[in-house]
């Protein structure tokens, strides 16, 4: 099973993985149906999750429903039980839209949502994060997950997603992070793939975010909270979602 899934990763190009996953996933959740785990966006329980992750997979993260990861879980309990997102009509913007989000975002009928990246095929926008096609003060919320360690300019990246936040907007920003790492860290130098897969965390990261980068964000314009949210909640419920315990979530504010 691990084999068929690195492989899956891997050798396939992404906007044709994520249209084969809307085929793979419904025999995924049969199969691994049980009540062990449970998925939180869409309630469902099953026996194990998949394994997930470049290099060595960490085990049961990847949810067979809505193929959701850790940081998705989090994310998704943390507007539903703490804001009114789910509620309050906005205008929202979201970058390299994830599956997991993607159409229980588009058939919220209080949200105005639009979705934008280069590559997806889930996006209504094709645009470079550098130079947004946006007017200034446009969205309520921004939702910008795991993509600024791709982008080797992401001060400009944050100056534009600052420009384009109403006053008042919120941005969830959320990066793969090294706790124990305090300055953020990257070398150009290093250009063999296997080397930037095993420093970086995958090939195509450019840089390690060390705790430095909410002051980052700050300096930028941006108040940020750096939200622990599992510590909010039970040891059992962390378990039972799938959490990973002590990931922050910055949420950023104008």
């Amino acid at each position: 099973m691990k084999k068929i899934f690195k492989f899956f990763l891997n050798a396939i190009p992404r906007p044709l993985l994520i249209r084969l996953s809307y085929v793979i996933r419904p025999l995924l959740a049969l199969f691994l149906k049980g009540n062990r785990y449970t998925d939180p966006i869409d309630g469902k329980s099953f026996r194990k999750f998949l394994p997930y992750g470049y290099g060595t997979p960490r085990e049961n993260v990847l949810s067979p429903s809505t193929l959701s990861l850790e940081r998705h879980r989090l994310l998704w309990l943390w507007l539903k039980q703490e804001t009114n997102f789910f509620s309050k009509p906005a205008t929202v913007l979201h970058f390299a839209p994830e599956q997991a989000f993607y159409k229980r975002f588009r058939e919220s009928a209080h949200l105005e949502y639009t979705t934008t990246d280069l590559n997806s095929p889930l996006a209504d926008v094709k645009a470079d994060i550098c130079e947004l096609p946006f007017d200034n003060d446009t969205y309520d919320v921004i939702l910008c997950n795991h993509v600024l360690e791709h982008i080797p300019d992401d001060t400009k990246a944050m100056q534009e997603l600052y420009r384009i936040l109403k006053p008042g907007g919120m941005a969830i920003l959320q990066i793969p992070q090294d706790l124990n790492r305090e300055a953020t860290f990257e070398d150009n130098s290093i250009t063999d793939r296997d080397e930037r897969a095993r420093i970086f965390g995958q090939y195509d990261h450019v840089r390690v975010y060390g705790r430095d980068y909410f002051n980052k964000l700050r300096q930028i314009g941006f108040k940020v909270d750096e939200v622990d949210y599992t510590t909010t909640l039970s040891p059992e419920d962390v378990n039972r979602y799938r959490l990973a315990p002590g990931e922050i979530l910055p949420v950023c504010w104008k």
